[in-house]
């Protein structure tokens, strides 16, 4: 009878943290890859370790911070430990409606849940918890915050503002990043 301990490799040591870009993620196929800043093979970026972080999607581009493994079919991100918006980014909805980038930033976060959210059409629906109005959420905001999709039911912060159309969503992150951070 063989030794099962002969047959089954030892799992490979975490490296150290890398930083680097994510080269593109889709929410729908659950994965996406990153390019680290030191050069090397791609990375692998699984949902279920972004969902770890706090979030179910990031934006093409947005920078990383990861813990890498090294694993049979290459490396893999095993943990996010930050995630910043890309820096390559269109005029913010927000500024189109005149509003001060300094105020809103004093501005504090809300709790929300995503009503729904269609990539395709660029924008979708929250609700703050207490509030009846639905929050429009854009996807120029979502990419600004690092996000590039969102998923019915997730839980998000958001600052809000009320401009001419109602109630709209000017900064989004993922709840989990608020409360830890």
């Amino acid at each position: 009878m063989k030794d099962v301990s002969e047959t089954q490799a030892e799992p490979a040591a975490i490296e150290d943290p890398l930083e680097g870009v994510v080269k593109w993620f889709d929410p729908v196929k659950g994965f996406g890859f990153v390019v680290a800043d030191a050069g090397g093979a791609d990375i692998l970026l699984h949902v279920n370790v972004l969902r770890n972080y706090g979030q179910s999607s990031v934006a093409d581009g947005a920078r990383v911070a990861v813990r890498v493994q090294q694993t049979e079919r290459g490396a893999q991100a095993v943990e996010v430990l930050s995630v910043e918006a890309p820096s390559e980014l269109p005029t913010a909805v927000v500024e189109f409606a005149g509003f001060d980038p300094e105020q809103l930033a004093t501005a504090e976060f809300e709790p929300a849940r995503v009503k729904w959210f269609d990539k395709a059409k660029g924008f979708g629906f929250a609700n703050v918890f207490g509030c009846a109005e639905d929050v429009f959420l854009h996807i120029d905001v979502l990419r600004q915050s690092g996000l590039c999709d969102l998923q019915p039911g997730e839980a998000l912060a958001m600052r809000v503002i009320v401009g001419d159309r109602g109630h709209l969503a000017a900064e989004v992150s993922s709840w989990d990043a608020v409360i830890d951070g």
